[in-house]
């Protein structure tokens, strides 16, 4: 699974279209301004865009959700050497953590459990290893010895932590986690909630996974599109209070061929390779995130029974798999069987 590059971990999902004015509700054809705000969410770059009548109200709420963004980020930002990842990385303990720290790791336990520890967030000790070794050998096209690949994965398993309201501790010396498997989808449902709660009926709000509430001016679902490697558009997302996040190896790499990369298979310890591309959508951005970042590591023929086996079947969900041999491959389970939020693109399409 994913572990700490800072940038461009997702810039997998593009937005297609958006109004240039949401209508008012019941007021025909009347329109209202669009706000955006831009920045960065945990290195991905992050944007929240709703329709307001009122700038001072629309400045109020976009304030909020980033004030929400920058707390959350304090606590799952590898990059801060205070933030409470980083403290429990650094000492194998964290006494009193937060409760949204607290909830973000009961939520990463559980996708373990569900996805029989193909999502596995203690994967940290392997990107270090991988990243200090292409640091020392960057021509190197072999990877890390088998030795010391070995060696990492004894400390990776999700069931080796203890997590209660009081403490959050490693069971064996050496564990780390990364939380960039999850965090920015749990950062997105975040900011799309506080803005369901102010009254917004209609916003696209991208924190690394993006979360569509409501529909576009048109009663259109909002548009997303999944590139191809080479930038050429496999499919349409269409999104209508549903979440999506993708997961794709050539994001980062570590090395030139792209072999190596920061998707690790927790089983083998080494970057998965069987597939090119996972995009998934569900009706919660961290539902969406956390099983991209699974399905990504699984091999295609098991994909189908991991995504009925973790799945809510009450909500469902929808999973588009770019394979090595350019086939795209679309998977269901749920209620969302069938419902298709994938829409071809024209050929030739670009993001």
């Amino acid at each position: 699974m994913s572990a700490s590059p800072r940038l461009g971990r997702r810039r997998t999902l593009a937005i297609l279209a958006a109004a240039a004015g949401l209508p008012l509700p019941g007021a025909g054809a009347t329109a209202v301004p669009t706000w955006e705000w831009q920045g960065d969410a945990l290195g991905a770059a992050a944007r929240i865009r709703l329709a307001h009548p009122d700038r001072t109200a629309a400045r109020i709420l976009i304030e909020g959700c980033v004030a929400e963004l920058r707390r959350l980020e304090a606590a799952f930002s590898l990059y801060r050497t205070g933030s409470e990842i980083s403290r429990l990385n650094l000492e194998g303990t964290l006494d009193a953590p937060s409760a949204d720290f607290v909830a973000l790791m009961r939520a990463a336990q559980a996708w373990g459990e569900r996805t029989g520890g193909a999502f596995d967030v203690t994967v940290q000790p392997l990107w270090r290893l991988h990243a200090d070794h292409f640091a020392r050998h960057p021509g190197d096209r072999r990877g890390p010895p088998a030795a010391a690949l070995d060696a990492a994965r004894t400390v990776v398993d999700f069931r080796a932590i203890s997590i209660t309201p009081r403490r959050i501790a490693f069971a064996r010396p050496g564990m780390a986690i990364t939380l960039n498997g999850i965090a920015q989808g749990f950062i997105t449902d975040r900011v799309a909630d506080r803005l369901r709660d102010g009254g917004i009926g209609s916003t696209l709000v991208e924190m690394g996974e993006i979360a569509a509430v409501g529909t576009r001016s048109d009663g259109a679902p909002w548009s997303v599109g999944v590139p191809a490697r080479d930038g050429t558009l496999v499919a349409t997302l269409a999104l209508r209070d549903r979440a999506a996040a993708t997961s794709a190896g050539h994001a980062t790499p570590f090395e030139p061929t792209g072999r190596f990369h920061h998707l690790f298979d927790p089983r083998t310890g080494t970057s998965a390779n069987a597939v090119a591309g996972v995009s998934v959508v569900a009706e919660r951005a961290t539902t969406a995130d956390a099983l991209s970042t699974a399905l990504f590591v699984t091999p295609l023929s098991e994909a189908p029974a991991l995504l009925q086996r973790a799945c809510d079947a009450s909500t469902g969900v929808d999973a588009l798999v770019q394979c090595g041999d350019a086939r795209v491959v679309h998977l269901t389970a749920g209620r969302s069987a069938g419902a298709l939020p994938f829409i071809p693109p024209t050929k030739g399409d670009k993001r």
